[in-house]
């Protein structure tokens, strides 16, 4: 356990970063999911441009490595011209 006060600081810090990253990512699958979900191209373009921006915001916040990013969101696009 930490001893000085700007060690216990840094742990409820870290303790708020983790939290909030937690819950930035878990957006982002569940938006993946979502476009996953759809059958319909019209529907599905509109939940993909949601997900392609949650996923680039998150990129340029360090959540998400960029390589990482533009895979997930070639398979996404990917997916959705494959729809009717």
């Amino acid at each position: 356990m930490a001893n000085h006060k700007s060690a216990k600081k840094r742990i409820r810090q870290n303790e708020t970063k983790r939290l909030r990253n937690k819950a930035a990512l878990s957006e982002i699958k569940t938006l993946i999911k979502k476009v996953y979900a759809l059958e319909s191209k019209e529907n599905s373009e509109q939940v993909l441009r949601d997900a392609v921006s949650k996923i680039d915001k998150n990129v340029s916040k360090g959540r998400l490595h960029k390589n990482t990013a533009a895979r997930n969101k070639s398979k996404l696009v990917r997916f959705v011209n494959k729809l009717k």
